[in-house]
């Protein structure tokens, strides 16, 4: 059973609405294990968590996991505040995959992509399944409207490299039939929902805020 990110920390505070903020996490539903639990899986359940990226939205309950693997790039694995001998530091040695430099397979079907530009060991998921391709990227995009648009809606550490990336996953999704998961959009759980392949010409209405 594996894992791809994790949300944060529950120990940390809610976020206060502020429309003139940059960003805004959005109102607490619940927490992240409860909710794993409801949807039918136990910690124990976990065998290799995949990590795309160092920040804390994506890390911050990894520490709930002590039994199970931990991929991450290398780069990323010396800079999470966790003190654990199950965290697995990844060279990205496997080769090409399609069009990416370097990737690792983590199991039949499942790969971690060295993906830079939002931090400097970004990394992204492809998880293949007949022949469709599902991409948990992480923040390669905060919304699809970026996707689609071609734009960096978010860059933090290498926009030179960002912009490569997003041009490679373009390029992906222009020759392979790919759902693409996102995490900061209500459109990432409404393609997983609807298996829904990727156009880039076509695309869906935004979701907006309520």
């Amino acid at each position: 059973m594996i894992l791809v990110d994790t949300g944060l920390p529950s120990e940390l505070p809610e976020q206060p609405r502020d429309d003139n903020a940059p960003i805004w996490s959005g109102d607490k539903i619940k927490d992240y294990v409860p909710a794993l639990k409801e949807a039918g899986y136990d910690i124990e359940d976990i065998t290799k968590i995949l990590v795309t990226h160092k920040h804390l939205d994506h890390t911050g309950e990894l520490k709930k996991f002590p039994n199970a693997e931990i991929f991450m790039s290398k780069t990323e694995a010396g800079e999470v505040d966790l003190e654990s001998d199950n965290i697995i530091g990844v060279d990205f040695d496997d080769g090409e995959y399609y069009n990416f430099k370097k990737s690792q397979k983590i199991a039949n079907g499942v790969y971690l992509i060295e993906a830079k530009g939002h931090t400097l060991g970004n990394s992204m998921v492809i998880v293949e399944c007949d022949d469709v391709f599902y991409m948990l990227h992480g923040d390669i995009t905060y919304t699809d409207e970026a996707l689609y648009e071609n734009k960096l809606s978010i860059v933090f550490e290498d926009i030179g490299a960002a912009r490569e990336t997003l041009d490679n996953v373009r390029e992906f999704i222009k020759n392979n039939k790919t759902v693409y998961l996102s995490t900061h959009t209500p459109l990432g759980y409404e393609n997983l929902e609807n298996n829904k392949i990727i156009d880039l010409e076509n695309p869906p209405e935004s979701i907006y805020p309520n």
